[in-house]
């Protein structure tokens, strides 16, 4: 049994656990704590170290994963989604290192989903492209191919018809404009058909809270490739941050990370 402890942060909660990175299993409750409002980064960091404290860690070799919603360059911060924009440029893996007093592990958020489905959930023994996307407030996404991460792929900002494609796609776009499934779907399908078209992936999967509705709206799309809804839900970015930390992305081991 190997463990960590995965950290996902977003712009409305924080939540983490321990995993087993071997079997994929969550072994400890599932904290979960309010991102604060503004989402400044010594606030952010402050509730991660009570987060953790929460969890009973006192093994500062157990290794710690932090996924998070933004770009994240050889641990800095590129963007901010639904966080301060004091992120953006922000070394923020040296950060958290310095207040939690450990190495850590830093990954966008949607990498970090997309490596748990791979390695545990729904694409777990799929070759080929499997491309994860999560519907939220914005499009997250995530290319796995053959079983490796491609980092920081952001398809939610494509530009397709003259729009950002999350601005008119996201689940925020179907709440806030009171669309309908089979409306929203129409939106979908232009979305997923163009990424279809430019990447011809083997495999996608639809994460998000949204997801737990899946029969409504996936059944509406045509596309080449099958399109399944994620299996891991809200503990795929704790899971996929865990993992992260104790086998990262051959990107990351290059560069002695």
């Amino acid at each position: 049994m190997t463990l960590a402890v995965g950290i996902d942060i977003g712009g409305t909660g924080i939540k983490g656990g321990i995993v087993d990175v071997d079997s994929g299993e969550r072994i400890s409750d599932r904290i979960k704590i309010s991102t604060p409002s503004g989402g400044e980064p010594d606030a952010i960091v402050d509730c991660v170290l009570d987060l953790i404290t929460q969890l009973g860690v006192d093994d500062d070799r157990m290794p710690v994963g932090v996924c998070f919603p933004a770009i994240v360059l050889h641990g800095r911060t590129m963007s901010a989604a639904n966080v301060s924009k004091r992120w953006i440029g922000l070394n923020a893996e040296k950060l958290f290192e310095k207040a939690l007093g450990r190495d850590i592990h830093f990954v966008n958020d949607a990498d970090a989903a997309g490596v748990a489905e791979a390695r545990y959930g729904a694409a777990q023994h799929e070759d080929g492209l499997v491309i994860m996307t999560t519907l939220g407030t914005g499009i997250g996404s995530a290319l796995i191919h053959d079983g490796v991460l491609v980092p920081n792929v952001e398809l939610g900002h494509l530009e397709i018809d003259g729009y950002d494609a999350e601005s008119r796609a996201a689940n925020s776009a179907r709440e806030n404009e009171k669309l309908s499934w089979a409306e929203w779907a129409e939106r979908l399908q232009r979305f997923y058909s163009h990424v279809e078209f430019l990447f011809s992936p083997d495999l996608f999967i639809v994460g998000g809270g949204v997801s737990k509705y899946y029969e409504e709206f996936l059944p509406l799309l045509k596309l080449r490739a099958p399109i399944v809804p994620a299996e891991l839900r809200n503990n795929a970015g704790i899971l996929g941050a865990a993992a992260l930390a104790v086998r990262p992305t051959a990107e990351q081991q290059a560069h002695g990370r």
